[in-house]
């Protein structure tokens, strides 16, 4: 939505807005470009007097709250300005990928909703990976299905002890969410 009452379909390359998207963001930046079938504006920020690159944007317009039409500007795509870092992409590729992965690996395959809830209880507070369908906390104490607190085998009798604990009572409060009807 715009406060002038515009839409960025009416807008033209080069003008400059200022944007309110629906995550809180507030910034200013020029049109390059505007895709009807993806429903997809391309934005370049302002640079800074000490730093002549300038940030490109990709921005949906349904997550545009409001923007306010600043003015025109000649020739947003200045070969001579315009610069993509590509270590910078490909470096933030890899950390996604990673991240991913590491997200990934926390889901077990082939375990119930319950099973699932109890890792995620434990990974709060403890290390946690799984070995198939077999959780293992601490690289030490291995919890197998029914996942039960007598499921509980191996490491220190401490951290034995622990993970029963939790085991039990992530197990009662699953119990407490369906008595309860969530």
């Amino acid at each position: 939505m715009a406060t002038d009452g515009s839409n960025p379909e009416d807008l033209g390359v080069g003008c400059l807005l200022s944007i309110k998207t629906t995550y809180g963001d507030e910034f200013e930046a020029q049109l390059i470009t505007f895709d009807r079938l993806s429903n997809m504006l391309v934005l370049q920020e302002p640079s800074k007097p000490e730093d002549p690159l300038r940030n490109i944007r990709m921005l949906k317009a349904n997550y545009i709250k409001e923007f306010i039409f600043l003015g025109q500007e000649d020739n947003p795509v200045d070969p001579n300005i315009c610069f993509v870092d590509l270590s910078a992409l490909q470096a933030r590729e890899e950390a996604a990928i990673r991240q991913a992965e590491l997200e990934a690996e926390r889901i077990g395959v082939g375990v119930t909703s319950e099973a699932q809830s109890i890792f995620d209880a434990l990974s709060k507070t403890l290390p946690v990976r799984w070995d198939k369908t077999v959780i293992v906390v601490m690289d030490e104490v291995r919890i197998s299905s029914p996942y039960l607190p007598e499921s509980v085998i191996g490491g220190t009798p401490a951290a034995n002890e622990r993970v029963k604990k939790v085991v039990e009572l992530e197990r009662k409060r699953l119990q407490l969410r369906r008595t309860s009807g969530q």
